[in-house]
């Protein structure tokens, strides 16, 4: 009786991972640090993205590659800049996105992410316990969330159909660093 139960919440849960029809990726929680390298796999297992932790003498950058090693985006502190935001830049050393604290209330802080080239996310919900929302103002870009996975440190990131992965994925990282690195 008892496997049964279990058997159908872990089938609801897949459900609920999939039903937004989205790419969904599975992530670790404070596993992100400067000298630490970490995987993004996707909901089936797969080896999607590595976090590589580099460490620099002025600033904390983190380099994300695919899965056969080359190098689609590097996150890093802003030291000099705007405070409390992280820099996501392409290969080639051009801006993907900035993410910065927009807003500091009594209740919760409030996230952006700036995009190159497109429309700017804002960041809707509870960071610090990675249930949150990236939107375009009005429609979800991607969702991050502890509920779809039992194991304590996991959480996932099911990215919108049509959307490119690599900001929001940087991005996730990037909130996560400047979240938890006290």
């Amino acid at each position: 009786m008892a496997l049964g139960r279990r058997r159908e919440r872990r089938e609801e849960r897949r459900e609920e991972r999939h039903g937004g029809g989205g790419v969904h990726y599975r992530m670790r929680q404070r596993l992100v640090s400067i000298g630490d390298d970490f995987w993004i796999e996707t909901d089936d297992g797969e080896r999607a993205y590595k976090v590589d932790g580099k460490a620099l003498r002025l600033r904390k950058t983190l380099i994300l590659e695919d899965a056969h090693g080359h190098e689609v985006a590097k996150i890093q502190e802003r030291v000099m800049r705007v405070k409390d935001s992280m820099e996501v830049e392409d290969p080639d050393g051009n801006r993907i996105a900035l993410i910065k604290k927009a807003l500091v209330s009594p209740l919760r802080d409030r996230w952006s992410v700036e995009i190159r080239g497109g429309s700017d996310l804002d960041v809707q919900g509870n960071v610090v316990d990675h249930e949150y929302t990236f939107t375009d103002g009005r429609t979800p870009v991607a969702t991050v969330s502890k509920k779809w996975f039992r194991v304590a440190d996991t959480y996932g990131v099911e990215v919108a159909p049509g959307q490119d992965p690599v900001p929001v994925l940087a991005a996730t990282v990037a909130l996560d660093l400047m979240t938890h690195d006290h």
